[in-house]
């Protein structure tokens, strides 16, 4: 690699551990795009979305936020699996890349105690533990302990969903277990304080998860699990915990690791804390680099990257295979093809600042929300969209919106 150009190095192919082949080093990360139904099925507008990007040079495509349990939602608008799925409903979907070199993988999550109030009356978690912080105990309601046979049932919905997307067409699957949502509340001591086998061993779950879904889909279909580095919380999922993990993924036959971090507590994937930026182009390098000691699963890396020398560079420096994007290609959703071509753009985060934290903190995840939402109605990319305008478009009276940082 090291006396490949940046052009060269990203438009080389990947072949994962199962034998599937990406097309080239960039992909698409998943973002939340509250694009369901009022049933919660692919809209329309949702399968012009990944069509768009599909055409717009998309090489690994993962969807976000597909929720495995349709009475659990992060939000009102996430596509969710229902009790007894019918494949043909997500065809259509899947059809979206017909005609491109992408791979659409979908992503499968379950909230947990992040379920709402307006969504949730009790929400299920490893443990009964509430969230700590006044403002987000005002919009989640405290969760209830899941019992033994429940944790067995959701398992078995992972296990159904990734089959069902998998007959629809869709190429891959992923695990969310990052960003506090249920998965991730099983591997952390702050929300995982059972006595049982669940709670001695806090990783059992996702490497259940894992297993029930590869027993589902068979050997030749990549699995992808998306992990914290750390919640970046005192007492939380710490990076040594993390790392081994990672080993025991490795071992339980994954494809492609991505590597994210934080909680709604400390959400330090939009940059709101944990690993800093300042020497490499990118978030969760440096963790990337101990992950690559204990495992030789394909690493992806999300968050940071602006230029194609520096996407090369860090492919280059060995700590990862696969660069993601994502709030960059709602502003630019032809961005991959262009970089692939050799163009000199950047990959640009143009959300504007009140200059208020909290404020901005609402307005880092809405505006680009609203520019995807704009992209799915076959609308222009709107650069120009100000911050009270976006503000008040998001609904400022709305709780969860101050809170929703997360984007799966």
């Amino acid at each position: 690699m090291t006396g490949m150009g940046a052009v060269e190095l990203l438009a080389e192919p990947l072949e994962l551990r199962c034998g599937a082949k990406l097309p080239h080093r960039i992909a698409k990360s998943a973002l939340s795009e509250q694009l369901g139904d009022r049933r919660n099925r692919p809209s329309a507008e949702l399968v012009e979305l990944y069509r768009t990007w599909a055409r717009g040079g998309g090489g690994l495509l993962c969807t976000g936020n597909v929720m495995v349990d349709p009475s659990a939602l992060g939000e009102p608008r996430n596509v969710s699996v229902p009790l007894r799925p019918d494949a043909g409903e997500y065809r259509t979907w899947a059809d979206a890349v017909t005609g491109t070199d992408a791979q659409l993988w979908v992503q499968l999550n379950h909230p947990g105690r992040q379920s709402p109030r307006f969504l949730s009356r009790q929400p299920v978690a490893p443990s009964a533990v509430p969230f700590e912080t006044r403002g987000l105990r005002s919009v989640f309601v405290p969760p209830r302990e899941l019992t033994g046979d429940e944790i067995e049932a959701i398992i078995d919905r992972f296990a159904l969903s990734a089959l069902t997307f998998v007959e629809a067409g869709f190429a891959g699957i992923q695990v969310h277990a990052a960003h506090g949502y249920l998965v991730s509340q099983f591997l952390s001591p702050l929300t995982n304080r059972r006595t049982d086998v669940w709670g001695r061993q806090r990783s059992r779950f996702l490497l259940e998860v894992v297993r029930a879904v590869r027993a589902a889909i068979g050997d030749a279909v990549p699995i992808s699990v998306k992990l914290n580095s750390a919640d970046f919380q005192r007492g939380g999922f710490t990076e040594e915990e993390s790392l081994a993990v990672v080993r025991e993924l490795g071992e339980a036959g994954i494809d492609l690791l991505e590597v994210s971090g934080g909680t709604y507590e400390k959400a330090a994937m939009m940059g709101m804390g944990g690993e800093s930026t300042g020497r490499r182009e990118a978030y969760f390098l440096d963790y990337a680099t101990k992950a690559r000691k204990v495992t030789d699963v394909a690493l992806m890396v999300t968050g940071g990257f602006s230029t194609a020398e520096g996407m090369a560079d860090a492919l280059r420096f060995g700590a990862l295979d696969v660069i993601g994007l994502g709030r960059p290609l709602t502003v630019t959703p032809d961005l991959t093809a262009r970089l692939l071509a050799g163009e000199e753009i950047t990959a640009e985060r143009l959300c504007p600042k009140t200059g208020i934290k909290l404020a901005d903190s609402w307005l880092e995840v809405q505006w680009h929300t609203q520019q995807m939402h704009r992209i799915a109605a076959g609308k222009p990319v709107d650069v120009r969209r100000g911050a009270l305008r976006s503000l008040v478009h998001a609904g400022l009276g709305d709780p969860l919106n101050a809170f929703r940082r997360v984007r799966g």
